[in-house]
């Protein structure tokens, strides 16, 4: 029986990944660093039917101990991890970047860029030794270079773990290790984080035009989970690309509901 471990996991599209895993009787990991809300998500996941175990575990991305003892934890249990999803992550305020305090980009940088270096630094180390393993990276807007105002902060973040990710693959190949880095692309996504920054109760005020976009193109993480994770487990290939949101099913939408109007309106209710 496999084992997957999802950072940032305790709600939103990391949750969502794992109901995915756990319907395909994988050893489902939860791991966040809000540790008030871990057991509550442990609780949800063990409803869902799934021959796998269930573990809700701390972790903060930014330390390496957390992210050592963790694994220490797993590898106890169950032998070893076969999947590592680096998905923790927080947003930027709504401002422009000479308004953003040296603190909040500290700490974005710290969990969104360095926290996937430092958590696949240690988890590499450990697969190498058992000579396999899959380690995959959520990536979010800024990622394939575009750009937009008020995301800078947050964009820079998600074009440098992108240039990571190509380059763990490519050492990888160089070194004949058979461990696999990719790109999972949910695209746009509709759940808490996109109201609020540094993952705290701090709400960040969305345009309505920003609402529409989100209108027209996003989706529940639900629903791009359930397209996602088998792609994930079968996949076999140096640096895979798990898209979402591509080309054919934006221009589809964007149709549909710029031009036709036909949307839900996800922020009815907000």
């Amino acid at each position: 029986m496999k084992t997957v471990v999802i950072t940032g996991s305790s709600k939103g599209f990391g949750f969502a990944m794992l109901k995915e895993f756990r319907k395909r009787d994988f050893n489902c990991i939860i791991s966040d660093i809000r540790e008030d809300e871990l057991k509550s998500a442990e609780e949800n996941l063990k409803k869902i039917n799934g021959r796998g175990e269930v573990l809700s575990l701390y972790i903060d991305v930014t330390d390496g101990n957390t992210v050592k003892a963790l694994i220490e934890k797993v590898v106890s249990k169950f032998g070893k991890i076969d999947i590592w999803i680096n998905n923790a992550g927080v947003n930027q305020p709504d401002n422009y970047i000479w308004d953003i305090d040296d603190n909040t980009i500290n700490r974005l940088i710290d969990i969104n860029l360095k926290g996937d270096i430092i958590c696949s630094k240690i988890i590499c180390k450990y697969m190498k030794k058992w000579g396999s393993g899959a380690i995959y990276f959520t990536e979010g807007f800024g990622y394939d270079g575009n750009a937009r105002s008020k995301l800078t902060l947050y964009g820079s973040s998600k074009r440098g773990v992108n240039f990571f990710i190509d380059s763990l693959a490519k050492e990888f190949e160089d070194t004949n290790t058979n461990i696999l880095a990719g790109h999972i692309i949910p695209g746009i996504m509709i759940t808490n984080f996109i109201h609020k920054f540094l993952g705290s109760g701090k709400s960040i005020e969305i345009p309505e035009k920003t609402k529409l976009v989100y209108n027209v193109l996003g989706d529940y993480p639900e629903t791009i989970a359930e397209y996602l994770v088998p792609k994930i487990i079968d996949n076999k290939k140096q640096n895979a690309h798990f898209v979402w949101l591509s080309n054919f099913r934006a221009a589809r939408k964007a149709i549909k509901g710029f031009v036709f109007g036909k949307h839900p309106d996800y922020f009815k209710d907000k």
